[in-house]
C-alpha cells in the first residue's frame, strides 16, 4: 500500500492531545474555581452594611446558593452555560446595589434607593473633585465604571465556571448539597448566629432583591402621596399683609450649620467643647442684650444631602427623597423666603458651596440675590470642601445685604464643618479679612486630610473642632453688629456621618432663635423650647417639615383656608 492510500494514524490515549494537564494548569484551574467560589459566597452572603462586615459573616450557607445548584444540575448541559452566565450577571448587579447600600449605611445611614439615589452620583463627584482635582475625580468615576462593569462580567464568568465543576462532579454535588440543605432547613427555624445579625441560614441575596423591589413600589406610591401633601398648603392665598406681621421691621437670618447634629451637643466624645461654647455664648449675648431658645428638628436626611433639609424647612413638606425634591422646586408650594419676599422683605441667599448657578434659589425659592463661591469676591484658599470660610461669608452678608436700608430676610448656609472638617479656619479681625488671601496660612499650616483620615478618633476631634468655629463665627457676629432689629434662627441640616455621630445616631439637629426685642421670643414662649443656646435632651423634638408653619402662626396670623 502506498503512503498516499494509507489510512491515517488516529491519537491513541498516550497521544499529546488526550495528556494530563500540567501540575501548573491544574493548579491555576483549581486557583480559579476557588476565586470564582470565593466571589460568588460574598455576592450571596456579605451583610449590606459595613459595620457588619467581620469573617464570621461569611461562615453561613446561602440558600439561593442551594437553589441555584439545583437548578444547574437539572438543566440540560447545552443551556447550563448560558443560564449559568445570565444568573451570575443578574447576581453581579445585585452585589453592586449591595456594594452601594454599604457606602450609604457608612455616610448615610441608610440603605440605597435603587430609584432616587442615582441623582447623589453628581454632587459625589463634585465632592470627590473638590478634594483631588477636576481630573483625578474623572479618573476615580473612571475606574468605578470599570470595576462595576468588571464585578457583573467576573460574577457570571465565576458561576458559570461552578456550573462546569458541579456539571463535572454530580455526585460530590449533590451530596454536598444534600447535606448543607438539611443543616439551612435545622438552623432556619432558630436563627442560630456566630455573629450579630447574620443568621448561619442564610437568605441575604433574596432578602436583599425583595427588599429592593418593595421599595421601588414603595416610591411609585410614595408619588402620589407626596403630591396631595404639597397640594394641601394651609397658607396657600394668604393675604401678604397677614403673613409675618410679629416680625415686621426686623432682618431675619436663617442660618444652617453644616452637619451640627444631636451628637454635637450631647453623648458623644466632642460634645463636651461644644457645649462650652453654647454655654459661653449664651452668657456672652445675655450681657450684649440678646435672648435665645433652643430645640431639636428632626432632618429628613442624615450625613449629607443637605437640600433635602433645606427644602424641608422652607416648604414645610418632608423632603426625604431626591424625587420629592425635583418634584417640589418643579412646583408652586410656598416657602419661607417668598413668603418673606411677598409681605415685603428683600430676600437673599448666599451658600459658599455652589460653584455654578443653582436655578431653584431664584425660580422656586424666590430670592431677590443669590450669592455663591464666585461673586463674594473671596480670593483666599480653600479649606478642602468648603471654598468660603464662615467668617468671610458671615462678614460679606454684613457688608453687602445688612448695610441696606429695608428688613431683610436671607438664608445663608455656613459650610466649614462639612466633612472632612480639615484644614479648618481660625476667626480673627471682623475688619481685616479684606478679600480672605489672609487666610492663606491657615489652610497651608492646619490640620490635612491625610493626617487625619481615616482614623475615627481624630475624625471626631475635627469635627468638634469645625462646629465650634462655625458656633463661635455666628455668636461673634450677633456680639459684634447684631441690633434690636436682629432675629436669627440658626440649626444643623443633619447629622454627620456615621463615622463621627455611629451607626445609632438619630436624625435630629438642634435649632435656637436669638433676638434682642423681647417680643420676638415671646411669641415662641409656648414652644417649650430651652432658654439659651444648648438644648436640654427633655427639650420639644418636631419634625423639620412641622417648623415652617409652626414660625408662621407664632409670627402671623392663622390661615384662613
Amino acid at each position: 500500500m502506498s503512503l498516499l492510500t494509507r489510512p491515517r494514524q488516529q491519537p491513541d490515549e498516550g497521544s499529546d492531545d488526550r495528556r494530563p494537564p500540567s501540575p501548573v494548569r491544574r493548579v491555576l484551574a483549581v486557583t480559579a474555581t476557588v476565586l470564582a467560589f470565593l466571589l460568588v459566597l460574598f455576592a450571596l452572603v456579605a451583610p449590606n452594611d459595613l459595620s457588619k462586615l467581620t469573617p464570621l459573616a461569611f461562615v453561613r450557607i446561602p440558600v439561593e446558593g442551594l437553589v441555584g445548584v439545583v437548578v444547574l444540575l437539572l438543566l440540560p448541559s447545552r443551556v447550563r452555560k448560558p443560564v449559568a452566565i445570565a444568573a451570575g450577571g443578574l447576581l453581579g448587579v445585585l452585589t453592586i446595589l449591595k456594594l452601594a447600600d454599604m457606602g450609604f449605611y457608612a455616610s448615610l445611614n441608610r440603605p440605597f434607593d435603587p430609584v432616587y439615589d442615582w441623582t447623589f452620583l453628581g454632587p459625589g463627584l463634585e465632592f470627590v473633585q473638590g478634594e483631588v482635582g477636576d481630573f483625578l475625580g474623572w479618573v476615580a468615576a473612571g475606574l468605578v465604571i470599570v470595576v462595576a462593569i468588571g464585578l457583573i462580567v467576573f460574577t457570571a464568568l465565576s458561576v458559570s465556571r461552578l456550573g462546569g465543576f458541579v456539571g463535572k462532579h454530580r455526585t460530590g454535588t449533590v451530596r454536598g448539597v444534600a447535606l448543607l440543605a438539611v443543616i439551612w432547613l435545622v438552623l432556619a427555624p432558630t436563627g442560630a448566629q456566630l455573629t450579630p445579625g447574620q443568621p448561619v441560614a442564610a437568605s441575604n441575596a433574596a432578602a436583599l432583591a425583595v427588599n429592593d423591589l418593595r421599595q421601588v413600589s414603595a416610591d411609585i406610591r410614595d408619588q402620589q402621596a407626596f403630591a396631595r401633601e404639597v397640594d394641601a398648603d394651609t397658607y396657600a392665598g394668604q393675604a401678604p399683609d397677614k403673613l409675618l406681621s410679629g416680625l415686621r421691621g426686623k432682618n431675619v437670618l436663617l442660618v444652617f450649620v453644616e452637619s451640627y447634629g444631636r451628637s454635637a451637643v450631647m453623648n458623644s466624645s466632642f460634645a463636651p467643647g461644644i457645649d462650652a461654647v453654647l454655654d459661653t455664648g449664651t452668657k456672652e449675648l445675655q450681657q450684649a442684650g440678646f435672648a435665645a431658645k433652643s430645640g431639636f428638628l428632626t432632618s429628613p436626611t442624615f450625613g449629607g444631602g443637605s437640600w433635602l433639609a433645606h427644602s424641608t424647612l422652607e416648604s414645610g413638606v418632608d423632603v426625604n427623597t431626591q424625587y420629592r425634591y425635583t418634584s417640589l422646586i418643579n412646583g408652586e408650594r410656598l416657602t419661607l423666603a417668598r413668603m418673606f419676599k411677598d409681605a415685603g422683605w428683600r430676600t437673599f441667599a448666599d451658600d459658599p458651596a455652589n460653584t455654578r448657578d443653582w436655578v431653584p434659589e431664584t425660580q422656586f425659592y424666590g430670592y431677590d440675590s443669590v450669592y455663591d463661591s464666585r461673586n463674594v469676591g473671596y480670593q483666599g484658599p480653600v479649606f478642602s470642601y468648603a471654598t468660603v470660610p464662615d467668617q468671610y461669608t458671615m462678614n460679606f452678608v454684613r457688608q453687602h445685604e445688612m448695610a441696606k436700608t429695608g428688613p431683610v430676610f436671607g438664608e445663608i448656609d455656613l459650610i466649614s464643618s462639612h466633612v472632612p472638617w480639615t484644614p479648618l479656619p481660625q476667626l480673627m479681625d471682623w475688619n481685616g479679612m479684606g478679600d480672605g488671601s489672609v487666610f492663606g496660612p491657615q489652610a497651608a499650616n492646619g490640620k490635612q486630610v491625610k493626617d487625619v483620615w481615616p482614623d475615627q478618633a481624630k475624625v471626631q476631634e475635627v469635627y468638634g473642632e469645625s462646629i465650634q468655629y462655625s458656633l463661635n463665627t455666628l455668636i461673634s457676629y450677633l456680639k459684634n453688629f447684631g441690633d434690636d432689629n436682629t432675629v436669627m434662627v440658626f440649626l444643623g441640616d443633619h447629622q454627620p456621618g456615621t463615622l463621627v455621630s455611629g451607626t445609632a445616631a438619630d436624625h435630629d439637629v438642634p435649632i435656637s432663635i436669638v433676638a434682642k426685642d423681647p417680643a420676638v421670643l415671646n411669641r415662641v414662649a409656648g414652644w417649650g423650647w430651652t432658654d439659651g443656646l444648648k438644648p436640654s435632651p427633655h427639650a420639644p423634638l418636631w419634625p423639620m417639615s412641622a417648623f415652617r408653619d409652626k414660625f408662621l402662626a407664632a409670627f402671623g396670623e392663622q390661615p384662613t383656608r
